[in-house]
C-alpha cells in the first residue's frame, strides 16, 4: 500500500480513540497525530499556546477553533504527514474545524472511523482513568501501576487528569453531543464513515479498524 493514509478517528472521549489509534499507527506506520497530547504538552511546557489551551481544558471545555485549526495544519505540513499521510485523534472536533481543514488540504480525509460506544462505558472508563505526567502511559484504578502510583514505563507519577474529574467529564460529553456528534452525519453523506463498535475485545475492535482501512487504501 502506497497510497497516502489520511484517517481521522471519532468517538466519544473514553471511547479508546487513544489506544486504538496508537495501534493503527504502528501497524500502518503513518504518524498518529493527538491534538489532546499536543495541547498537553503545550500546557506543560507554558508555551503562549499552551497557556490560552489549559484554562479550557481544565473546565472540560473545547480549545477554540482559532487556536488549534492552524496548529493542526501546520502539522500535517510536516515531511512524515506528507508523505505517509496521518491518524487525526481528537480533529476534528467540529464542523468548522472539519470546513476547515476540507479548505487547507484537499482530500484531507479518506476515511473517518466512528469509535462506537455507550455513555455509560465511557463515564466509568474515564472516571477510572489515570495518566503518567512523564511519558502518557495510560492506566486505570482498576489497572494500577506496579508499585503505587509511579509509572511502570518511566518511573512518573501517575495522576488523574484535571479533565477526568466528574465535572469535567460531564461537561466534555454534553460538547461531544452538540459539537462534535454532528460529523458522524456530514462525513457519513461525504460517503467517508465507518462506524465501529468500540466496547468489545480491543484485538476484535483494532482488525475491524484494520479491515475498513485497507478497503479504502489498497
Amino acid at each position: 500500500m502506497n497510497k497516502p493514509f489520511r484517517i481521522a478517528m471519532l468517538g466519544k472521549q473514553g471511547a479508546g480513540k487513544g489506544t486504538q489509534c496508537a495501534r493503527i499507527s504502528e501497524k500502518f506506520s503513518i504518524p498518529h497525530i493527538s491534538t489532546g497530547d499536543m495541547l498537553r504538552q503545550a500546557v506543560k511546557a507554558g508555551t503562549e499556546f499552551g497557556l490560552k489551551a489549559a484554562e479550557y481544558m481544565e473546565r472540560g471545555d473545547l480549545v477554540p477553533d482559532e487556536v488549534i485549526i492552524g496548529t493542526v495544519v501546520e502539522r500535517l505540513s510536516e515531511s512524515d504527514a506528507l508523505d505517509r499521510g496521518y491518524l487525526l485523534d481528537g480533529f476534528p472536533r467540529t464542523l468548522a474545524q472539519a470546513k476547515a481543514l476540507d479548505t487547507a488540504i484537499d482530500g484531507a480525509l479518506k476515511l473517518v472511523v466512528n469509535l462506537d460506544v455507550a455513555t455509560e462505558i465511557v463515564l466509568e472508563r474515564l472516571s477510572s482513568r489515570r495518566v503518567c505526567e512523564g511519558c502518557g502511559r495510560t492506566y486505570s484504578t482498576s489497572n494500577p501501576p506496579t508499585h503505587g502510583w509511579t509509572c511502570d514505563s518511566c518511573g512518573g507519577e501517575v495522576v488523574q487528569r484535571a479533565d477526568d474529574k466528574p465535572e469535567a467529564i460531564s461537561r466534555r460529553l454534553a460538547l461531544y453531543d452538540e459539537l462534535t456528534a454532528p460529523l458522524i452525519g456530514w462525513y457519513d453523506e461525504k460517503g467517508i464513515l465507518v462506524t465501529i463498535e468500540g466496547s468489545g475485545d480491543l484485538d476484535i475492535v483494532t482488525s475491524n479498524i484494520v479491515q475498513s482501512i485497507q478497503s479504502v487504501v489498497s
